[in-house]
């Protein structure tokens, strides 16, 4: 933003800034808050591929490929598909049937690829 104008902030700018400060935190305390523990070291298949979208999430977070906008729908949808996976291996003893790991790898490749249109839509924050 400095660099379009001149190497100032504009109040618009600053504002934007305010803006994309104030839902990033918000998402931070729901994360925080939602109760929800994540594997440190997965071994699945699926929770494997989960990790690596966080982490294909939080490095397009980090470059600037996705906005605060396009990260939180992407977290989001992540989050529904984890509440899926897990309402399924609760309903199965702790697994999840051939079918469900077939359901779930067509999901993350769904949200694969819409992290990766995301990433290179060329929207910056």
């Amino acid at each position: 933003m400095r660099n379009q104008d001149g190497g100032r902030l504009t109040t618009a700018d600053r504002q934007a800034i305010q803006q994309q400060q104030n839902q990033l935190s918000k998402e931070v305390y729901q994360d925080k808050h939602n109760s929800a523990v994540q594997n440190p070291n997965p071994t699945t298949e699926v929770g494997k591929r989960a990790d690596n979208q966080q982490d294909r999430i939080a490095q397009g977070i980090q470059s600037g490929q996705l906005t605060t906008g396009e990260a939180s729908k992407l977290e989001n949808k992540e989050t529904a598909l984890n509440q899926e996976i897990a309402k399924d291996r609760a309903a199965n003893g702790g697994k999840l049937t051939a079918q469900e790991r077939a359901q779930v790898n067509r999901q993350q490749n769904r949200l694969s690829h819409q992290v990766y249109k995301d990433k290179h839509n060329r929207a910056r924050r």
